[in-house]
């Protein structure tokens, strides 16, 4: 029985390889018409296996298969449109949130920690930039729907809920307020605070937008590996085996690494990992009264209020992320892989004009003191503001050189400036050194709210 399963499977086999070779050297039938219509532009053809099912994670699929009635087949196997899936993605545009009642629906304690906002709402306070935002998300959509594996996730196309102007009727403060998810950034490098680096992930930047010029002389941690890239692309690009293509992929990568060697040699940033910032969009940033890079902020969540800086530029077509440091306080098993809330229950608020120039390394007590007077500008807050310690270690204290001993012939007398070790001068670091009754703990506890994490956009795939 065997045998005869094998010899079935070998005729098979032969028979399709037969057909093969018959199909390449028999040539192919060439069909005149009188008046050939124009060709229409061919679409791009999707290959490989894809899973549909596993590929539109979030996306309701609804697969259909049509056959009506054609030519012969040798005719249509030459006809580009008798073989033919259409794509259709239809995505509901969302209605922002305006009103108190619909913020306090996402989350509750907004009107209680912030009790100013109402009277900052204005009869239509939304700001364009959110229908700016999903404008940007339909463009991302519709170029990128031929390309299954790039196309937004539901999750990551519904992930901010409003944007809104808003001013205070009194102090005349302008803020523009995000209720969106929280994602992670878990960018940046410095040198001169932490020579060491934090790790580097999928999607891993040594920089951020918020930069300031080198104080010291010490390396960037990610220099070398990024020298040697850089080494590498031209070392491939010398190569005359090399296709023109090829050749020029090359040329444009090695430009970008010459000037990020130039850049992480000249400036220092802020770290991902230590540093309280948060993310704007990219179209955000654009304007004369936007948001800027370096503006403070706030970041609300449950019943806390947490300080901030803008401190990064992200994708146009994406909002809600903050630094890696305020994600881990919000729930301490976030990573640069986890984020730490998925729902759109994160206010963030920004006080466009307000970046203090020029940049420096970030100094957590002016943070405080700048936030806590900007919160009574829009009518206070009825929480203490979360207070950031510094979670950066000191450097190490210099060994001093060890004093030479005193000749046993000589009488001995005091020790002389010359002899006693003397105190090296303390440093001046970007963070104020905790006082040894403060607790640093780099993984804070979570407060009891916090929610499960999941992967964080930043670094998921579409």
């Amino acid at each position: 029985m065997v045998v005869l399963l094998a010899a079935i499977f070998i005729a098979i086999v032969y028979r399709w390889i037969s057909l093969e070779r018959l199909q390449h050297v028999a040539p192919a039938e060439v069909i005149t018409t009188p008046s050939p219509e124009p060709t229409p532009p061919r679409l791009p053809v999707i290959t490989g296996k894809l899973d549909t099912a596993k590929l539109f994670n979030g996306v309701t699929l609804h697969a259909t298969v049509e056959t009506p009635p054609g030519a012969d087949a040798a005719t249509e196997r030459l006809d580009p449109e008798s073989y033919v899936l259409d794509l259709k993605l239809e995505a509901r545009l969302p209605s922002p949130n305006r009103t108190i009642e619909e913020l306090a629906k996402v989350s509750p304690q907004l009107p209680t920690l912030l009790p100013g906002l109402a009277a900052m709402l204005s009869p239509d306070p939304v700001s364009p930039l959110f229908a700016q935002l999903y404008n940007t998300k339909v463009k991302v959509l519709r170029e990128n729907l031929v390309r299954l594996d790039q196309v937004l996730s539901r999750h990551n196309f519904y992930d901010c809920q409003t944007v809104l102007q808003l001013q205070h009727p009194q102090s005349h403060r302008n803020v523009l307020l995000i209720q969106a998810d929280m994602d992670v950034d878990a960018d940046g490098s410095d040198a001169d605070r932490m020579p060491i680096g934090t790790g580097v992930t999928t999607n891993f930047k040594p920089f951020t937008s918020y930069r300031w010029g080198k104080k010291t002389p010490a390396p960037n941690p990610y220099l070398p590996a990024t020298e040697d890239r850089l080494k590498r692309a031209e070392d491939e690009s010398a190569l005359k085996t090399i296709t023109p293509e090829r050749k020029r992929d090359l040329r444009n990568a090695i430009t970008e690494l010459r000037a990020e060697v130039a850049t992480l040699k000249k400036f220092s940033f802020l770290i991902g990992a230590t540093d309280p910032f948060i993310v704007l969009p990219g179209a955000f940033a654009h304007g004369k009264d936007a948001p800027k890079v370096g503006d403070y902020a706030l970041v609300v969540f449950a019943d806390a209020v947490y300080p901030a800086i803008v401190g990064d530029i992200g994708p146009s077509d994406k909002a809600g992320e903050a630094s890696l440091r305020i994600a881990k306080q919000i729930n301490a098993v976030s990573t640069p892989y986890n984020r730490p809330v998925s729902d759109l229950k994160v206010t963030y608020l920004i006080f466009p004009g307000t970046a203090d120039k020029p940049f420096g390394p970030p100094d957590l007590d002016k943070l405080q003191v700048r936030c806590e007077a900007l919160v009574k500008e829009i009518g206070g807050a009825s929480a203490p503001l979360h207070h950031w310690e510094n979670i950066i270690p000191p450097p190490p204290t210099p060994t001093p050189s060890p004093s030479p001993s005193p000749s046993p012939t000589l009488p001995s007398s005091p020790p002389t400036a010359s002899t006693t070790p003397s105190a090296s001068p303390s440093a001046t670091f970007a963070f104020p050194i905790p006082s040894a009754a403060g607790t640093v703990s780099a993984s804070p506890t979570p407060p009891a709210h916090a929610p499960s994490p999941s992967p964080s956009r930043r670094h998921q795939r579409p």
